[in-house]
């Protein structure tokens, strides 16, 4: 079995996200620097993110864009700062 030793970083993103009166946090879209946006058409599980990554921090939620399988990753905002929630990222390769 290959193995790929292209180096990973993460790139953080624009995601519109809804949170339902439970406080579940559900993202409906990601939006990448350029402008881009794809829709999130389904999120199918949802994880502590170092699960996938030991240099992974948040949490992993497992979406489908246009019929594929994708990690986007929820970072918590350290408590130092009130106004800030977080930030979403993806893992993309060098």
């Amino acid at each position: 079995m290959a193995v790929d030793r292209r180096k990973q970083e993460r790139v953080y993103v624009r995601v519109c996200t809804d949170f339902d009166a439970t406080g579940y946090m559900q993202p409906r879209s990601v939006t990448w620097s350029d402008g881009r946006t794809f829709t999130i058409e389904k999120v199918k599980d949802f994880r502590p993110a170092n699960i996938y990554r030991e240099d992974c921090s948040g949490y992993c939620f497992t979406v489908m864009i246009r019929g594929e399988e994708k990690h986007l990753f929820f970072e918590p905002a350290d408590s130092t700062f009130a106004s800030r929630i977080g930030r979403w990222y993806v893992m993309t390769a060098n």
